[in-house]
């Protein structure tokens, strides 16, 4: 997979990625790597003809492609880009593509509720005890500064990424940067 992002920048790529089981096809391929539809439909509970029509959806606007490894008697799909920024901005003066970005980040927050759920539960190794956690910083900045802030932990992110390990103990770690408005109580 690519290390670069996925800019998501149009209405019409907007529209193409905004679809809840393309967000979870595209996440399952990014996590777990190479995949058939045919395995993506069971993993997900939907026919290989649906998840082989949102694959060609997801290929059109260059969220997937073919996996170099795959046999010629089953199309493997891969992701294209580790991450997908979309860019709300483009859409604040577009009435459909402020509702697709709705759906784009509700499905988001879906996605990190499940990981909050899943470390509420503990269920990991004692070695990992320590290292996960939520923090709730407060800051009075200009916007200008959490522009500033948000690029330097993003870049601070990427620079793990390179350092991705294949040590068996290694695991996938969900980290969430979000930074959102607060109005005074």
């Amino acid at each position: 997979m690519d290390k670069s992002e996925k800019i998501v920048d149009d209405l019409d790529t907007l529209k193409a990625i905004a679809s809840p089981l393309r967000m979870k096809i595209l996440g399952i391929l990014r996590e777990s790597g190479p995949a058939t539809a045919s395995e993506l439909g069971r993993r997900l509970g939907e026919s290989s003809g649906s998840t082989s029509y949102h694959l060609r959806q997801l290929e059109r606007y260059g969220f997937v492609g073919d996996d170099e490894q795959h046999s010629r008697r089953e199309r493997r799909w891969k992701a294209l880009h580790a991450q997908t920024n979309f860019h709300a901005e483009k859409f604040r003066d577009d009435e459909a593509g402020r509702t697709l970005m709705e759906s784009a980040v509700r499905y988001n927050v879906q996605y990190l509720l499940g990981n909050v759920e899943e470390y509420l539960r503990g269920d990991f190794a004692s070695e990992w005890q320590g290292t996960f956690g939520v923090n709730d910083y407060l800051l009075r900045i200009t916007a200008e500064d959490a522009a500033e802030l948000l690029a330097r932990m993003e870049e601070l992110v990427e620079s793990y990424r390179g350092r991705e390990s294949s040590d068996p103990r290694a695991k996938p770690v969900a980290w969430h940067l979000l930074a959102l408005p607060k109005k005074p109580s």
